[in-house]
């Protein structure tokens, strides 16, 4: 044990002391300095030749050889072709290596691993097989660091084709699926918190200038996971359909039964995707129930209450399901996932619970999007008018939005729902002839409240 320390110590003050005698290199500092002036002005042809000499002879004296290394090999590798660009892709790919060993704080397992995927990915240099390994490895060592929207997307997409190939059975390729979707759905909610944190600020029209980069760069890495979160369904596709869940998980219930992770996760998939009218579902959920009676257990038994016909029994399992969830964001989930039952007995009802789920966390942008729904599903319930009845697709168009501004990784989906109901809306020419052009308009249906018609 002490000779492990020991060794270890020596290491690590070797590596101080290379450092700092390169440092010490006169004619290093020199061209750090010259290739860092080429960079900041996106010379990265002038800066090639000063990094290369940093970079082989002193390469652990700034980080800017690995950081600023990156965008001069980057720009070498898109305007080289050939032998000359596959060179400069193997000392990319040995910078990414590098990196973690000479500034190991810096960069991660996860991170370097996601570079490098990338770059041979973008290159067409790597199998299925290579990818997958790489960044299986990775994430499974470092998932914490493992955040990159493409790299996520690359892991998946990767074991969907292996399995194609016949290389991997569905059941690995369900287990990675919620593997990354639970990451992904992690680090949006990172995102979703600074929004909500700056949201406030910004319909006070109170945003500092540096308040408002950060709220822009917040939305935009939500809008990625968003979008990386639905090409990752995409590439599912029929995979996780009934036809294919069921056989697979029937396979399996004996041996899996008591493994309560694949249990949960077995029946949170049939839920999701409506194959709930299986006896199987039944079994499942009971099987979880004795495991675990957990919040989303009594979420499943008020599903299956509810499709029986007994809707006070499913909205006493949905109140009992959110009330035993502790996280915040679960809970607004569970209480979402009520209301998406509830709507098929009693549209009230599903708003009480979107209502809920949104007071219970407020970046819950699903819904926000499911009471557009509800409103716009409404429209021939309101009002005694025409213009009366359409001018519910302004309130259903006003949710929508706001989904999109809680939860920006909804953007796509919330912008064309929020357009399709505008649309239907009164048009000018039908506001100019009712005379209600900035007026308020109130709704005495369930919908209640009222909306601001748009001037003119």
């Amino acid at each position: 044990m002490k000779k492990d320390f020991y060794s270890m110590l020596l290491a690590f003050f070797g590596v101080l002391g290379s450092v700092f005698g390169q440092a010490q290199n006169p004619e290093c500092m020199t061209n750090l300095s010259i290739y860092a002036e080429h960079v900041k002005v996106k010379n990265y042809e002038a800066a090639y030749e000063p990094w290369k000499m940093v970079y082989d002879n002193c390469p652990g004296v700034n980080k800017a050889n690995f950081s600023y290394g990156e965008r001069i090999l980057n720009h070498k590798i898109d305007n080289s072709t050939g032998a000359e660009k596959e060179g400069y892709i193997k000392d990319l790919l040995s910078l990414y290596d590098k990196s973690m060993e000479y500034f190991p704080k810096n960069y991660t397992k996860a991170g370097v691993a996601s570079d490098k995927a990338s770059l041979l990915y973008d290159n067409k240099m790597a199998t299925d097989d290579q990818l997958y390994s790489m960044l299986s490895t990775a994430f499974k060592e470092d998932r914490d660091n493992f955040d990159n929207p493409k790299a996520l997307y690359l892991y998946f997409s990767s074991l969907v084709d292996l399995h194609g190939a016949g290389k991997k059975d569905l059941q690995e390729v369900f287990d990675v699926y919620d593997d990354v979707t639970e990451k992904i759905e992690e680090e949006n909610s990172k995102y979703l918190k600074q929004i909500e944190q700056l949201l406030p600020k910004e319909e006070a029209g109170t945003l500092t200038s540096k308040e408002k980069l950060r709220l822009k760069s917040y939305n935009s890495y939500s809008e990625n996971y968003g979008k990386i979160s639905g090409s990752i369904d995409s590439k599912l596709g029929a995979l996780a359909d009934c036809e294919n869940l069921i056989p697979l998980y029937q396979k399996s219930f004996e041996e899996k039964k008591g493994d309560v992770t694949w249990v949960k996760r077995a029946v949170g998939r049939m839920f999701s995707k409506e194959c709930t009218d299986d006896p199987l579902f039944r079994k499942l959920f009971e099987a979880q129930l004795a495991l675990e009676p957990s919040a989303s257990a009594y979420l499943y038994g008020g599903t299956l209450k509810a499709k029986d016909g007994d809707n006070k029994g499913a909205i006493a399992d949905f109140d009992k399901a959110a009330e035993l969830e502790t996280d915040a964001r679960k809970k607004s989930d569970i209480l979402y996932k009520a209301a998406t039952i509830a709507r098929k007995f009693s549209k009230v009802q599903a708003r009480s619970y979107a209502q809920k789920a949104i007071s219970a966390y407020g970046s819950n942008g699903k819904a926000y999007l499911l009471i557009a729904t509800l409103y716009a599903s409404s429209a021939n319930e309101c009002g005694s008018t025409p213009f009366e009845k359409r001018a519910v697709y302004w309130k259903a168009a006003e949710m929508a939005r706001q989904a999109a501004r809680v939860d920006p990784s909804l953007s796509s989906r919330a912008s064309q729902a929020a357009a399709s109901y505008s649309a239907k809306a009164p048009s000018k020419t039908d506001i100019f002839q009712s005379g209600m052009s900035g007026k308020s308009l109130s709704f005495p249906c369930w919908i209640g409240g009222s909306v601001t018609v748009p001037t003119l």
